[in-house]
Formats: C-alpha cells, sequence, structure tokens
C-alpha cells in the first residue's frame, strides 16, 4: 500500500476566529489542536498564532514559544512546522493614492526579524512563501521580494531547519527552483502547493496538473485547496504523487453546515486515503524521508 503524509494547518492568520467557534487562537488552544490532529493521523502540523484575546493574527516569539513548548512538553510524537510567512503584508492606500500605505492592514519586517521565532524554537520545518501576490478579495498583498527570499533562504539554511517551499502559482515554483539552483536551499526540497487562494493558482485540475508537471522528481510535494475542496485535493494530491494538508486554516466545515474540528479534517483525511488505498505516514516516516535535522 502506498503512503503519504498529512500536515494538519491547524489556525492560520485569516479572518476565521468569527466564523468558526472552533478555529483556535490562545496558545493553549492551538497546542491542544496541534495534539488532537497528531492524535487523528497527522504527521506534520503547520502552526501559525494568534492574539490570545482578539484573535487576530501575531507573530510574538513568546506565543509561538508557548504553543511549542506545550506540544513538546505533552510528548507528542509530531513533525512541527512554523510559518515564516508573517511580516510581508502590504496593504496600499488606494487606487489613485497608494502612499501612505494603509497601516492597519501592512506588517513588512526584514527578513531577519521575520524568522526570530525559528532560531529560537527550532522546529523541524518553516514555510517559505516563495513568491508576491495580490492576495484574497481586498487589496492586500503578500510581499516576497528577491533579495528577501534568497536572505531568508540563507538563514533558514544556516538553522538546519528543513524548508518548505508555499507555491501559490507556477512562477513561485520558478523562483524555487532558481533558489535551489543557487544552492540556497538543500535537498531533499519540500514544496506545498497551495491552490484556490485568490489569486493565485485556481483549483481547477489542469492547472493543478500544471504545478505538478512543473515540479522536478527528486522534490517532494504536497497540496491542498480551499473550503469544500479540501477532500477533493486529499485524494487528488495522493494520486498524483503527493502529500495531502487539511486543517482550519484553509477550511473550515466537514460537511454543509457541519463545523469542523482540526481533529475531525484528520481523521476524514485519513478515511479518505484508506479508500483509494493509500496508508498514512508516521512523523518518524517523514523524518527519515525529508532527512529532518534532530530537535529538542
Amino acid at each position: 500500500m502506498p503512503s503519504v503524509f498529512i500536515t494538519c494547518a491547524v489556525t492560520g492568520s485569516g479572518d476565521t476566529v468569527g466564523k468558526s467557534d472552533k478555529v483556535p487562537f490562545t496558545p493553549e488552544a492551538i497546542a491542544a489542536d496541534c495534539i488532537a490532529a497528531a492524535q487523528a493521523g497527522a504527521a506534520i502540523v503547520h502552526i501559525h498564532v494568534r492574539d490570545p484575546i482578539t484573535g487576530a493574527p501575531a507573530r510574538d516569539v513568546d506565543l509561538y514559544r508557548e504553543v511549542v513548548e506545550r506540544i513538546r512538553e505533552s510528548g507528542t510524537d509530531v513533525v512541527i512546522n512554523l510559518t515564516a510567512g508573517m511580516g510581508g503584508d502590504l496593504t496600499l492606500g488606494s487606487a489613485e493614492r497608494p502612499f501612505p500605505v494603509d497601516e492597519a492592514g501592512t506588517d513588512l519586517v526584514g527578513a531577519t526579524e521575520r524568522l526570530d521565532h525559528v532560531r529560537a524554537l527550532e522546529p523541524e520545518i518553516c514555510t517559505l512563501d516563495c513568491g508576491t501576490m495580490n492576495f484574497g478579495e481586498g487589496d492586500y498583498v503578500m510581499t516576497n521580494t528577491t533579495a528577501t527570499l534568497k536572505e531568508m533562504a540563507r538563514q533558514i539554511q544556516k538553522t538546519g531547519v528543513r524548508p518548505e517551499i508555499e507555491a501559490f502559482d507556477t512562477g513561485h515554483l520558478w523562483q524555487a527552483k532558481s533558489l535551489v539552483e543557487e544552492g540556497l536551499i538543500d535537498d531533499p526540497v519540500m514544496v506545498q502547493l497551495c491552490m484556490g487562494v485568490p489569486w493565485g493558482a485556481p483549483p481547477d485540475l489542469n492547472t493543478f496538473m500544471a504545478m505538478v508537471n512543473n515540479i522536478p522528481d527528486s522534490w517532494t510535494f504536497s497540496a491542498f485547496s480551499l473550503g469544500r475542496r479540501q477532500m477533493e485535493y486529499v485524494a487528488l494530491a495522493a494520486i498524483a504523487g503527493g502529500n495531502v494538508r487539511v486543517g482550519l486554516e484553509d477550511n473550515l466545515y466537514l460537511g454543509r453546515g457541519q463545523l469542523a474540528t482540526n481533529a475531525d479534517l484528520v481523521a476524514r483525511a485519513v478515511e479518505v486515503l484508506d479508500r483509494i488505498g493509500y496508508g498514512v505516514k508516521t512523523p518518524d516516516e517523514v523524518r527519515d524521508d525529508l532527512q529532518l535535522a534532530a530537535r529538542p
């Protein structure tokens, strides 16, 4: 039986806290959901943090520390994957007067500050958003310049953490290949295909396979899509030769009108994979496949 790994993206940074009471936003709740997701079958947990009072996205190192320490102290065997995407948010003023920028929607910091929590906590994996794009329905721009990506890749490489390249469109894969060719990302290369995020790659089958066909054979890939197509992409990603991601960062529902927990979504992914003849990898199998460095 072929097998794949499941990543659970437990909370993200989107405006979801007010849409579902299942979305964790305190460090205690985020850690608890990571543990429950691992128990349900996730080998990897992908972690953002939020303001524990408002639920707004945050990048406070102490919040990350509390989440990571709670997971590690629980004795739960799971690969920890911390986002490094925060700090690249740009919202311009207006179409006619782009400056000054909208301060409420802008959080732009340097490459080093974006990785403070990664250096401090030494996860096994951290993300590297490999490109700039209009992101979502508003005027927010996900900003990752070439210079920033190169510097972040250099610093991640020095920590020994495995970068998970986040590719939201075909051009992001092109840029990722250039970072690998320049020696800034080591083998084995790991990439996450992020489908259905406006205004990146749409989640249709032709676009998905174009993304898959642009991944070098030696790379490990995973894929997901937003919303109601999340479980569809569990099957598609596995059949295409990749791994899968589910979680409340990307989808709030288990079925029509039925709010899900992270553990619910992982359990459903395990069920889908089993029904199409795929097993689920353990954290140790993922560590072996991705040659992850030993961590605390």
